[in-house]
């Protein structure tokens, strides 16, 4: 049996990185929900059941522009496309996991993806989990499973924590909120800065930030988020499967 608490320990000082954006871009989202007039315990309900932090500041602006269904759904739909390629890209890590891979499928918010993609791959099936400990691998398919479960429940209570407090506060003091709208984004940029330095491959990143960039400029801003990233993947899986030809065996792009 794994050792939960030391899991858990584990996976608090793991996901500090995601505790400090989650609280402050919370917060923003709480105070936006409540600068909207609406009761601070519908930032409870959003986050516990929503939980999707664009989505959620999108959804304020619907809310309030009194958009109907349909169209709220399709905004939703195209923010949070993303979303599919993050599960194809954790979909053999997730096959492990038993009856935990339902709440680990919802709750792969991006910062949640950051940190888990970052882990290293780990035991992939029963066999290498026995291959990794015979060879001194102490870790099993079960802790590779809780430790990203920990992971993910601890992110969606920071998130939901920020939310609540920013939406209580909201409603008993008044703030300027001029600005406060940018947290999400600077929270994006620290996770990228973040993630270059530990997998040190710049060049993905540098190829998918001209694409999106072009991406922005060539089409409608509805669609450039989602065709940014198809493009992106393409691209790069493009170069990976090049990588032995064009930059050989040690390319940055390799692994």
């Amino acid at each position: 049996m794994p050792n939960k608490r030391a899991l858990f320990v584990r996976a608090v000082r793991y996901s500090i990185p995601v505790l400090l954006g989650y609280l402050a871009i919370g917060v923003a989202f709480g105070l936006l929900l409540a600068d909207a007039d609406y009761p601070w315990q519908l930032s409870l309900v959003m986050s516990v059941v929503m939980y999707a932090g664009a989505g959620q500041y999108i959804a304020v602006g619907l809310f309030a522009a009194g958009a109907g269904l349909m169209e709220a759904a399709l905004v939703q739909f195209v923010v949070n496309a993303r979303h599919m390629a993050y599960g194809l890209t954790m979909l053999k890590r997730f096959n492990m996991t038993g009856a935990l891979k339902y709440y680990l499928i919802f709750a792969l918010t991006d910062e949640t993806f950051a940190l888990l993609s970052s882990l290293p791959a780990g035991p992939q099936s029963a066999r290498d989990a026995r291959s990794g400990q015979e060879h001194g691998q102490a870790e099993t398919l079960e802790e590779r499973a809780w430790f990203m479960f920990y992971v993910s429940l601890l992110d969606h209570g920071y998130w939901t924590a920020g939310s609540v407090i920013g939406a209580a506060a909201g409603s008993l003091i008044p703030f300027n909120m001029d600005g406060i709208g940018f947290a999400l984004t600077a929270l994006f940029i620290v996770l990228l800065i973040e993630q270059i330095y530990r997998i040190k491959k710049p060049l993905v990143f540098v190829v998918s930030a001209f694409i999106a960039v072009i991406a922005a400029t060539v089409f409608p801003s509805r669609l450039s988020l989602l065709m940014g990233m198809v493009i992106s993947l393409v691209v790069v899986q493009f170069i990976q499967n090049m990588k032995g030809v064009i930059y050989g065996k040690d390319s940055e792009f390799s692994g």
